[in-house]
């Protein structure tokens, strides 16, 4: 505890205590924090510590006879300050004493990691002296001993740093020195390897062009002997040196290269097309109209057959080279996605039909006529049609046979559909001015996709002729001219006499909808053009013609909105029936094309275009909408839906208001019928339906018949449910709640609603009552007998069940205040 607390407990342990043994003791423990504290003060990796560091939670000491406080009667702290001074004095290595602290943390070093450090120095002391001297007072004696011998290690291990210290320094100086010395030697010796590398590519290069000139020499020769396998061989040899020189720098040997090989790929790319044209002759190739029988076969059909296994064989062995000379000579068409080059027996097959196309449809020939584009069309389809068994039967097993994975009859449709390619690129440009000659055209092409990817199974992923319409001015063009011809159509159709009549109204299981011709019609024209824009190869063109749709759609919504509102003044004209089945017929085509498969893959696809304009910094739809769409909870004619909805929503509303127009005023004397002084069913033989009643039951009876005949079922539906909900509000307030009712009037109200009202609606639901509750529930309570009625009250009145009663007397919609209103309505009460 003392020594914890004080920093100078060794002097005063030495002050305390008697006798020169102790007084040795302590010195030499005072010393061995001083050797201790050089020892770390001297090593890297060790922050210095003094004797505070063996004294923990404690200042450092220096001047312990300054220090420490005097003790009366000893010779003090004079005297150990002294011995303090001998002792740094005798050291030689020490620092002198400051008033500064010795514990001075290094590099920045935390203050915590260093008390840790002199824990641990303190406990090695500790440890050193327990294990030197022991628990026993006697073994101090050997203090001195100790002492000298620490002094010596001390001294051998500082001679030995400072030796090896000399040796490093000379050593370091020699080897600068010597890398003085060499670095002329370095820099002759990297201008020899840069030499060595220079001559070393030179020698490649020289090698490289060696190879060439012994390919070339070999081609030569082999084809000097008729050798042309091996020819093929070396040229597919050369064509692969070429291929490899792709990446290089060597621009002029990559032209050589290439110059040879075009070279010499040119020359028995001819000689094998030549022999190749001659035997197609033979073979009648090609087709140019149907053969009306089959032709018989020459006399030397095997030796044919063989010829033309070899040539095709040798033509397709040359494919790679032709495909690395192609990838520069080949131009792309606008619009059309670059494809990998035509096979070498179809080049040359194409040929002689290339030649009768560009003959009859380029230059100034009749059949050249921008006004006819069928007639070129029609020519490349025939030209596929006529010389696709050809191919299948004479071709396609020779190609099987060379392992090319190349479907001929494809290979044939990619060869003759370059030459429409390049006719429509040419004559679009000249139609962008005419819409009736561009419509025309648009109509032929996309009647030509058609029959190319069905008839000639044409795989969708090789482009077609779509590509080449959905250029931005010509897309721009055929959006316009498709809005200019649909909205033209619209005024024809609206304007037409039979517009708004149905041409099915008198085919119950047809006309279903019962739409007027003018909604069919108009859905028949975006059908069309979903139609036409189904099959364009490109999402972002197919989203335009979308939004166009969805724009014609909204126009028309906004037309029928203008001629219901001329109609709204006899809402109950066929006419004003006919717009509201049009509003709902185009509602139902819409939501069942939101689950068509198509627009669901537009959906998805504008949810992708969505997303990365998004990244790009133009996002085109809400988190909310894109979430909707991504989720198929909403769809692409969401908000048309909505607006159409709000539309037959607001047309139904003003018809049923002029129909309920129409019964109020004829319920007239029935509201104010002598419900009070009517005679109980007892005085009356059989019930009857109130006279006054009868104006208002043929008047409901004549208007459910004309919705029923006029509106769809859906819309008719509608109609006699909201109908029969404004009825029961009615019959409800201006009725029941409007007089007084004795026992005769409560079961002639009864009698008339359900057995004459009710069954009214009985033709269109099982249980028509339930459209009635409020009616239904007032009968019961005014035709309770009199001792239920007061029983009923009673518990009315104390709230006391009065739920469950009105449950078991069959009332759950009134509310116990509307049942007590309805009693007192009631004029047979005992007492009055």
């Amino acid at each position: 505890m003392f020594r914890n607390s004080c920093p100078c407990w060794p002097v005063l342990f030495y002050c305390n205590v008697r006798g020169c043994s102790f007084r040795i003791a302590v010195l030499v423990f005072w010393y061995f924090g001083v050797y201790f504290r050089v020892f770390f003060d001297h090593s890297p990796h060790t922050p210095s510590i003094g004797l505070g560091s063996i004294c923990p939670n404690t200042q450092p000491v220096h001047h312990v006879g300054v220090a420490c406080a005097h003790q009366p009667g000893e010779p003090s702290a004079v005297y150990v300050g002294k011995m303090d001074a001998a002792v740094t004095q005798d050291d030689g290595k020490m620092q002198k004493s400051t008033n500064k602290p010795n514990f001075v943390p290094e590099n920045n070093e935390d203050p915590a990691s260093e008390s840790g450090h002199d824990e641990t120095q303190h406990d090695f002391v500790l440890d050193f002296v327990q294990k030197e001297l022991g628990g026993d007072l006697k073994s101090l004696k050997n203090v001195a001993e100790l002492l000298e011998k620490v002094r010596a290690e001390k001294e051998m291990l500082e001679e030995q740093v400072n030796s090896h210290r000399r040796t490093c320094l000379l050593t370091c100086s020699s080897v600068l020195q010597h890398l003085q010395e060499a670095e002329p030697w370095v820099d002759e010796l990297c201008q020899n390897i840069d030499h060595v590398d220079t001559m070393e590519r030179s020698m490649r290069y020289m090698q490289c062009l060696q190879h060439i000139e012994e390919l070339s020499d070999r081609i030569q020769q082999c084809l000097m002997t008729n050798s042309v396998w091996e020819a093929i061989d070396s040229v597919a040899a050369m064509a692969t040196l070429d291929a490899g020189l792709q990446a290089s720098s060597c621009l002029h040997l990559q032209g050589f290269l290439r110059a040879t090989l075009r070279f010499w790929h040119k020359i028995i790319k001819d000689r094998l097309a030549s022999d190749f044209e001659e035997l197609l002759t033979l073979l009648h190739w090609p087709s140019i109209s149907p053969p009306m029988q089959p032709l018989a076969p020459p006399a030397n059909a095997q030796e044919i057959s063989s010829q033309l296994d070899l040539l095709v064989s040798q033509l397709m062995a040359l494919q790679t080279s032709d495909d690395l000379i192609s990838e520069k000579a080949l131009t792309t068409l606008p619009g059309v996605p670059q494809a990998s080059p035509l096979s070498l027996p179809v080049q040359v097959m194409v040929l002689p039909l290339t030649k009768r196309f560009r003959y009859h449809f380029t230059g100034n020939r009749t059949t050249n006529s921008l006004g006819k584009p069928e007639w070129y069309l029609t020519q490349i389809l025939m030209w596929m049609g006529n010389n696709s068994a050809f191919m299948d039967d004479k071709i396609q097993p020779i190609l099987d046979r060379t392992g090319s994975n190349v479907n001929a009859r494809v290979e044939l449709c990619r060869g003759l559909l370059s030459l429409a390619q390049e006719k429509l690129t040419h004559d679009l440009p000249r139609l962008l001015y005419d819409d009736t000659l561009f419509c025309h055209l648009v109509d032929e092409v996309l009647q030509f996709e058609k029959e190319l990817r069905s008839t000639h199974s044409y795989p969708a992923a090789l482009p077609g002729l779509l590509h080449i319409p959905l250029e931005d001015a010509t897309l721009q063009k055929w959006l316009t001219v498709e809005r200019k011809m649909a909205l033209e159509k619209v005024d024809s159709m609206l304007s037409g006499e039979g517009a708004w009549s149905c041409q099915y109204r008198d085919i119950s299981d047809v006309d279903e909808l019962k739409a007027p011709d003018c909604a069919e019609t108009f859905m028949t024209l975006l059908l069309v053009i979903t139609d036409r824009y189904r099959a364009l190869p490109c999402s972002r063109a197919q989203l335009k013609f979308l939004d166009l749709q969805r724009e014609l759609v909204d126009d028309f919504r906004i037309r029928l909105t203008q001629v219901m509102k001329e109609e709204s003044r006899s809402p109950l004209s066929p006419r004003y029936s006919a717009i509201l089945n049009a509003a709902n017929y185009i509602s139902t085509v819409l939501a069942d094309w939101a689950d068509n498969v198509f627009f669901l893959q537009l959906q998805q696809a504008v949810v992708s275009l969505g997303e990365v304009e998004a990244e790009g910094g133009r996002p085109v739809l809400g988190p909310m909408e894109a979430g909707r769409l991504a989720s198929l909870e909403g769809s692409l004619f969401e908000s048309l839906l909505a607006l159409l909805d709000r539309l037959r929503g607001d047309m139904i509303g003003r018809l049923l208001d002029t129909v309920m127009k129409d019964v109020r005023e004829k319920a007239q004397l029935y509201r104010q019928d002598r419900w009070l002084s009517l005679p109980s069913q007892c005085d009356q033989a059989t019930m009857s339906l109130s006279s006054s009643a009868c104006p208002m039951m043929l008047c409901v009876r004549d208007h459910l018949l004309t919705l029923q005949q006029r509106l769809c079922g859906p819309l008719f539906q509608m109609a006699w449910q909201g109908l029969a909900d404004r009825l029961n509000s009615f019959l409800y307030q201006d009725v029941v709640l409007y007089n007084h009712f004795n026992e005769g009037g409560a079961a002639q109200l009864q009698f008339d609603m359900t057995r004459n009202l009710f069954p009214l609606f009985g033709h269109y639901c099982k249980r028509p009552e339930n459209f009635f509750k409020h009616v239904k529930e007032a009968c019961i309570v005014l035709s309770l007998s009199i001792g239920s009625a007061l029983l009923l009250r009673d518990l009315l009145r104390e709230a006391l069940e009065g739920r469950q009663a009105l449950n078991e007397l069959g009332v759950y919609r009134l509310a116990p205040g509307d049942v007590l209103i309805l009693l007192n309505l009631r004029a047979s009460w005992p007492g009055q």
